[in-house]
């Protein structure tokens, strides 16, 4: 089985909604995929903020099991792919763990386009929706690549 892993900030916006708008995808297909979210800088574990709950309801999709885990080296020995939310973190990756650096793209320029998925945090509802809408968008393409690739 391929592994997967989304990684943001604190994992409790974009990558938990990216994980589970992937599982989501990847149900609906014959791919035997796993996949995970992880954070780059969680302290301790928490929920998934309160729009991203409210935005994924849109998805028919629940976020109340999710509690936020921080990045770990033997996280990304196992994985196959690594798709990150920005240029930054992808950046931070590539300083701190440059043996994986085959395996790390930002999720946009996994899918042949250019810029970062923004952070919501501390935004209104919209700006929740519209990033769920952008990680959706971008997921069925990453998902197409694979498919092809994995």
């Amino acid at each position: 089985m391929k592994k997967i892993i989304f990684v943001c900030t604190g994992n409790t916006c974009r990558s938990p909604m990216a994980e589970a708008l992937a599982k989501k995808i990847i149900q609906e297909s014959p791919l035997n995929i796993e996949v995970i979210s992880r954070g780059i800088s969680v302290y301790f574990p928490s929920s998934a903020s309160n729009y991203a709950h409210v935005a994924m309801k849109e998805y028919d999709i629940d976020l109340k099991d999710h509690k936020s885990k921080g990045l770990e080296s033997k996280d990304m020995e196992n994985a196959d792919l690594i798709l990150t939310m920005t240029q930054g973190h992808k950046h931070y990756l590539l300083l701190n763990f440059p043996e994986y650096g085959k395996k790390i793209y930002t999720i946009k320029e996994f899918t042949n386009e250019n810029g970062d998925i923004e952070d919501p945090f501390g935004g209104n509802l919209d700006s929740y929706k519209n990033c769920a809408a952008n990680l959706n968008r971008v997921i069925k393409k990453a998902i197409k690549t694979i498919s092809r690739t994995m």
